[in-house]
């Protein structure tokens, strides 16, 4: 799911060599940690966080496929 995250942030932003994806286990969930730099931050939520939802319903709908929860936060 951390390739999956990070090949998809890498496609929207300007500084794709910014980007830092990151993955730990909080309460039984696993959380993908999303960095980019902050002249791409408004690309990667885009308006009224449509492209964020976006990339959320795509990481859970992969997640229900591998059995996973999954959550997706984007970080300054």
């Amino acid at each position: 799911m951390k390739e999956l995250v990070e090949i998809i942030a890498k496609s929207l932003v300007d500084y794709p060599d910014q980007v830092t994806v990151t993955e730990e286990t909080r309460a039984g969930e696993k959380v993908i940690a999303l960095k980019v730099a902050s002249e791409d931050m408004g690309k990667v939520i885009g308006k009224q966080g449509r492209i964020a939802r976006a990339i959320r319903t795509v990481v859970k709908a992969a997640a229900i496929k591998e059995g996973t929860q999954i959550s997706v936060e984007i970080v300054q």
